[in-house]
């Protein structure tokens, strides 16, 4: 078991938020090969994959945020809790200052932790309909559309308009995937990470002593 951050975009942490996320797909990177001379090179791959993430694992979840403005000059180790605001939220308020990248978010600001259930390695193309659906598709289709106007839907209708705009869950999320990753990349259909989870609405490190429990990963 082991507390690894991972990033998602403002419509993926929507998702989140709204309990219409459970899956995510990371690619796995093999291992590089060992040089042993000039003009030799031994692959170290034994032809397993293997993931980097397992069940038990608990990912914290970093999104683009801001904090007030006071805090622009100073770097994020700096700055206290109850200053920040995250960008996936509507906006409630005009005094917050620069938007800061994801990839900067501290971990005491997280505010979401996954509980990792299951990991499947898989090539891309192997994702089915209901993984898709898994993925929080629903959340991208619905921005790519016209953000809001789903409000109030059921995820029967969510996923009706889902078939309506892409042709089917699967397609939204190759959509999806393309616009992350490059034109060609879904058709590479590269070995991928599927990451089963539970979403708890909290950091990290402020969990109950039973959230693995909770998670019903013990």
């Amino acid at each position: 078991m082991a507390d690894r951050p991972i990033i998602f975009s403002a419509p993926m942490i929507q998702a989140l938020l709204a309990g219409q996320k459970t899956q995510t797909r990371r690619v796995i990177v093999p291992p590089p090969p060992f040089d042993i001379g000039d003009d030799i090179t031994v692959p170290l791959a034994t032809g397993e994959i293997r993931p980097r993430w397992a069940a038990g694992d608990r990912l914290w979840v970093k999104e683009t945020w801001r904090a007030t403005e006071e805090w622009d000059a100073r770097p994020p180790r700096a700055i206290q809790p109850g200053y920040t605001r995250y960008e996936a939220d509507p906006c409630t308020a005009h005094s917050y200052g620069k938007l800061r990248p994801s990839i900067f978010m501290p971990r005491w600001a997280s505010r979401l932790t996954l509980v990792v259930s299951e990991v499947r390695a898989q090539r891309l193309l192997d994702i089915n309909e209901e993984d898709a659906e898994a993925e929080g598709i629903c959340n991208f289709a619905e921005q790519h559309d016209r953000p809001g106007s789903w409000n109030g839907l059921s995820m029967v209708e969510r996923l009706a308009l889902v078939r309506t705009i892409y042709g089917s869950p699967r397609q939204a999320f190759r959509h999806l995937w393309e616009m992350l990753h490059g034109v060609d990349a879904w058709n590479a259909n590269p070995w991928v990470a599927a990451i089963s989870f539970t979403v708890l609405q909290a950091n990290i490190d402020a969990l109950p002593a039973d959230a693995l429990d909770i998670a019903g990963t013990a």
